[in-house]
């Protein structure tokens, strides 16, 4: 209402001024002349010139007629504020945190510079889109929004924009999970972190707070979601050099380039919008363990052409190349049976490689690293990065070959073996390793012996040596045989005792009687051990009690020895022999006492006689 008296004000006092005006104009005319039409007065100009407070005095009147006619005008000329449509207003005034934007009504709006942030070039001046946001705030100040008119009017130029495929202008606001957050035409787009640019990313904070120019390659309708690329701009200005590029690539070209990214097997260079690899065999003549030893990221250097597909997609770039082979400048002072020193570079299980001059390799072979005959790893001597002394043992400067030795460096303990271990003499050994058949047993280093599994023990029956010892443990042995030419040496651990059988061969000997229990039944009749060497065994007809049954398990009976085999370590013993034995030893002399009887029992002769001689005593005792 307050706005509606003022304009009713404005057009009663401008009919009045336009009354007098034309008063003056009429007196001071000649009759002559022809009557010239009054120009009209800008609307905005006047209102800035109104003096409201005669207005509202009541001391300028404006008639309808007028008032009408300035309302019209007012209407040709003057945003309606009541609108809620976008409309474009010019910056007139800007202060440190707000821009004075006139947009034609009839006072200027304010916007705070916020607003403003993706466009900090903003200027007296520019042109820009902004929404009556409050008609009249409690300062009577026309407030605007930037933002919001940007936001209404965003979808559409989003849209057109995706569909032309334009260029468009974004502020990077922040970064977020996987890429940044970009203000384009006021709606908050998603930069992937993969199309900021073509080259991988380390430092996405250095983006913040920029403008940038972006490509919209995305829309979802749906959730309002819109991702822009600014890599697919710069993939599009590329493309042309890429191409050419690529037109003329050839194999031994040397190209610059620069460092584009390191991985554990190689580095991609950047050959100006064309990738290729340096793999790692191919940064260095020497031995390296991960590029970043040779290369730095966004470093510049010179690399040669090796290879490329068809397509030439596919480039396999050289660094070391460039460089002239270590061994065309090796010197020719290093022969074969010089000394050489070396670090240690590579280790496999049959030998370790050391690098003598760089990229210069030699091989020392796990048998050149000790006298032993016993092989071993190559790690139980060396590891990695050592510092080793060896003698080149073959060079080969055409195929880039050399071996070395460790263990020629020692005197061979073989050369003087006859009078450290003759035959028959005893030592003390560390086992080493078993087979099936014996024990490798070490006496020093380089000297090794095999005790046969049969010369382990004089009693034991041993089908594998780790049942009676164990590797690494201390063993006494006796040398048995010598053969210096063939490196051998066969040993005997039982030896170094008294075989313990020839003992045996009287306290078990045939006929001996021992007390034993059954130990375990077999097949075909049973175990017992007499002692922890002399187990026998017990036939099933043997087994035999004198009552008819068979001993069982665990019965503890006495036995007697049937036979005895110091060479073969055989024992047979028999419980039945002992009771059989009396048994026919009783038969015997049932049989000889009643030999013995017979040959003292009277005849039919004798017993007439005596019976004579009865009855004469019988007749004689009768007559008395």
């Amino acid at each position: 209402m307050a706005e509606e008296k003022k304009t009713a004000e404005v057009a009663e006092t401008t009919e009045a001024k336009q009354n007098a005006d034309q008063t003056t104009s009429t007196v001071t005319e000649k009759p002559d002349q022809t009557k010239e039409e009054t120009p009209k007065q800008d609307p905005k100009e006047y209102l800035e010139n109104f003096d409201w407070d005669k207005y509202e005095d009541g001391i300028e009147r404006v008639d309808d007629k007028k008032l009408k006619e300035f309302e019209k005008l007012v209407e040709e000329n003057f945003v309606d504020t009541a609108d809620e449509e976008v409309v474009e207003g010019t910056v007139v005034h800007m202060t440190d945190r707000e821009a004075i934007i006139d947009i034609n009504a009839k006072s200027e709006g304010v916007i705070s510079l916020n607003e403003f942030r993706y466009n900090p070039d903003l200027k007296v001046g520019d042109k820009v889109e902004v929404l009556i946001d409050i008609r009249e705030d409690k300062t009577g100040q026309l407030v605007l929004s930037h933002r919001k008119a940007r936001t209404i009017k965003a979808w559409d130029r989003i849209n057109d924009a995706h569909d032309k495929e334009e260029i468009v202008q974004g502020y990077v606001k922040c970064r977020t999970k996987g890429g940044m957050i970009v203000d384009v035409f006021g709606i908050e787009a998603f930069l992937p972190g993969s199309q900021i640019d073509v080259k991988p990313i380390r430092d996405y904070d250095q983006y913040v707070g920029k403008n940038m120019e972006f490509k919209v390659v995305k829309i979802n309708h749906e959730f309002k979601n819109v991702v822009v690329s600014h890599k697919a701009l710069i993939e599009a200005d590329i493309e042309e050099q890429k191409k050419e590029i690529i037109s003329q690539l050839e194999k031994g070209q040397v190209l610059e380039g620069v460092v584009k990214n390191i991985t554990s097997y190689g580095v991609f260079i950047d050959l100006g919008g064309v990738d290729g690899l340096i793999h790692i065999t191919d940064l260095s003549w020497s031995r390296i363990n991960h590029p970043n030893e040779v290369v730095e990221l966004d470093e510049k250097l010179n690399v040669v052409i090796l290879d490329f597909d068809d397509n030439k997609s596919r480039i396999q770039l050289g660094l070391k190349q460039l460089e002239k082979h270590p061994w065309d400048a090796l010197g020719d002072e290093i022969k074969v049976g010089d000394k050489v020193k070396g670090k240690v570079v590579v280790i496999a299980d049959y030998g370790a490689f050391i690098e003598v001059a760089e990229g210069v390799e030699g091989l020392i072979h796990v048998s050149e690293m000790s006298w032993s005959t016993h092989l071993r790893s190559a790690q139980d001597f060396v590891k990695v990065s050592d510092e080793v002394e060896a003698v080149v043992l073959t060079l080969d400067r055409e195929d880039r070959k050399m071996s070395l030795g460790m263990k020629q460096l020692t005197p061979d303990p073989w050369t003087d073996i006859t009078s450290k271990y003759p035959v028959g003499s005893r030592h003390k050994g560390i086992i080493r390793n078993f087979t099936n058949f014996g024990v490798f047993v070490e006496l020093e280093e380089g000297i090794d012996g095999l005790i046969y599994i049969s010369d382990l023990s004089w009693t034991k029956k041993i089908k594998h040596p780790s049942e009676f010892v164990n590797v690494g443990e201390n063993i006494e042995v006796e040398v048995l045989e010598l053969d210096v030419e063939g490196r051998k040496l066969s040993l005997g651990h039982k030896q170094t005792t008294e075989n313990p059988w020839d003992k045996y061969a009287e306290e078990f000997a045939e006929g001996t009687v021992h007390k034993a229990k059954i130990t375990e039944i077999v097949d075909k009749g049973a175990t017992i051990d007499f002692n922890d060497d002399i187990t026998a065994f017990v036939p099933q007809r043997h087994m035999e009690k004198e009552d008819g049954k068979k001993l069982g398990k665990g019965e503890e009976v006495e036995f007697k020895i049937i036979e005895f085999n110091k060479d073969f370590k055989r024992v047979v013993a028999s419980h039945t022999a002992i009771f059989r034995e009396q048994e026919e030893r009783n038969i015997k002399a049932a049989k000889k006492k009643m030999a013995a009887s017979q040959e003292d029992a009277p005849t039919i002769g004798d017993a007439n006689a005596q019976l004579q001689k009865l009855k004469e005593k019988m007749e004689a005792e009768n007559k008395k």
